[in-house]
């Protein structure tokens, strides 16, 4: 599987570098003000530091005893969160404001979904069609799932997506290129739309309160130049 991925990232790396760099030349050509002051990392800034090292090791360690990672992650983000308002010398009420609360019930409905999906028994059925397809056509099945994944990304988001492919892959034994195929759909595919991950729709919204505006149209024509050469380089990388 490390060879797979190997070559996979390798001929990703490759066609990503070259399609930012045709799709984006004119902006890279302009000329960037290199007179900026640096300024020093204030206490506040410290903490934030120390606080994504300590969570990080907290999410290692939780993973390694395997234990459920949500509660961790949400002592961890309120334990940081605290530290640097007070290193900070912050006002809660106003840190509050600038938090994106319109992001917190979309998660909720993302995992609501993932929910509602197992529990209608579509994750057996597709885990018993995906089975018994890989071992008789393996190369075929390896090209579908990719694409199904990194496309059905773009529906109904990565992260219910992802939730989903792992527990209809966990649940059976598959040949470890569709494994690997599956694995390149979902860190590729978000990448074709605003509405492939979560990531990107949090991005948008820093965008647009710095006065910047990026449209869903916009973003999606770049997508296909960028990420739908990668994802078929990488698929295609995994057949070597």
């Amino acid at each position: 599987m490390v060879q797979y991925l190997s070559a996979a990232v390798h001929d990703f790396g490759s066609t990503y570098l070259s399609d930012a760099f045709l799709t984006q030349k004119k902006l890279l050509r302009e000329s960037i003000n290199s007179d900026i002051e640096a300024e020093p990392l204030q206490p506040g800034g410290k903490m934030a530091l120390a606080g994504i090292v300590v969570t990080t090791l907290v999410l290692l360690s939780a993973s390694l005893m395997n234990w459920d990672l949500g509660l961790p992650t949400a002592i961890a983000g309120l334990s940081t969160t605290i530290l640097v308002l007070i290193a900070g010398r912050k006002n809660p009420v106003a840190f509050a404001r600038h938090i994106s609360w319109s992001v917190i019930p979309l998660v909720a409905g993302l995992f609501v979904l993932v929910e509602a999906v197992q529990q209608t028994g579509i994750i057996d059925s597709l885990s018993q069609k995906l089975a018994d397809e890989a071992h008789h056509a393996t190369e075929t099945t390896s090209w579908l799932a990719g694409l199904a994944v990194a496309f059905g990304s773009n529906l109904i988001n990565n992260l219910p997506a992802g939730l989903i492919a792992g527990s209809t892959v966990s649940a059976i034994h598959l040949p470890e290129a569709v494994r690997s195929a599956i694995l390149v759909g979902i860190d590729l595919g978000p990448n074709l739309s605003i509405t492939g991950s979560l990531a990107t729709i949090l991005w948008l919204k820093e965008l647009r309160k710095n006065g910047y505006d990026m449209s869903g149209w916009a973003f999606l024509k770049l997508g296909m130049v960028v990420m739908i050469p990668a994802l078929i380089g990488a698929l295609l990388a995994l057949r070597f």
